[in-house]
């Protein structure tokens, strides 16, 4: 029984290195933007029935500021902008993180931002837990970390895999999954040798986009049945996921 036990965390913790660490490899960068994708549709959707606006896409925000500016409502095209820098602010903090470790290195690099979002995903369920139905300035405030945490997480993984993988809107992985198909399509009706097909490129975007449907359909599944508790499970997974990397940075006194 021992044993087993201590097999079972070996490969947690292999997988934790594998996910997370500072050594990459494709399988790896994969994994980890199929766990991310799930956590973003999750946080956007289950969000958006907590607060009532999806976080993840700034397209829609910086479209609805020059919406209000035009109709002349420009407190709430501020509060748009807000959103705006909060996520690009989310993105810098990350930028911060990974770059402050590489200059130690450190094993957590991309392992560090990861535990911030877990840290704030757990505020974001204490918060609304406290307050229970959100209202007036808790509202923006949740809509302002969901942002934040929205902005961090896609560096993350935009950082990890020099931008071929993106996690927390689809229109991108739409756009780039509809390329793949018309190379695909062009390569079997043309005959041209000289483009070559990319299927495996293909699966993982398609993988993400549902990776990021089905997080979507479990945030607002588990918002409905137990509440601001749904993100409990979500910053556990991130928890699991980023972990070893910055014991082993611990355990060799590197991070002090």
């Amino acid at each position: 029984m021992a044993e087993c036990s201590m097999k079972g965390t070996t490969m947690a913790s292999n997988l934790s290195r594998h996910l997370t660490g500072a050594s990459r490899t494709e399988s790896g960068n994969r994994g980890l933007g199929y766990l991310l994708a799930f956590v973003a549709g999750a946080i956007n959707a289950g969000g958006f029935l907590a607060v009532q606006q999806y976080t993840s896409h700034m397209t829609g925000i910086v479209s609805e500021m020059a919406d209000l500016i035009a109709l002349g409502q420009y407190r709430f095209a501020l509060f748009g902008l807000a959103c705006l820098a909060t996520f690009i602010g989310g993105a810098a903090c990350t930028a911060i993180l990974v770059n402050y470790a590489r200059s130690r290195q450190l094993q957590s690099e991309y392992a560090i931002p990861l535990l911030v979002e877990a840290s704030l995903l757990m505020a974001f369920g204490i918060l609304g837990a406290q307050h229970g139905t959100m209202q007036g300035g808790v509202v923006s405030i949740t809509i302002l970390l969901l942002c934040f945490v929205m902005g961090l997480q896609n560096a993350v993984i935009t950082k990890i895999s020099g931008a071929v993988i993106r996690t927390t809107h689809v229109t991108g992985i739409a756009t780039d999954l509809g390329i793949d198909l018309g190379r695909w399509l062009f390569c079997n009706l043309a005959r041209n040798k000289e483009f070559v097909p990319r299927p495996k490129r293909g699966v993982m975007l398609g993988t993400l986009l549902v990776s990021f449907f089905v997080g979507g359909l479990a945030g607002a599944i588990g918002f409905q049945t137990f509440g601001y508790a749904a993100t409990i499970p979500l910053a556990a997974a991130l928890v699991a996921a980023a972990i070893t990397p910055v014991l082993d940075d611990v355990k060799g006194h590197k991070l002090r």
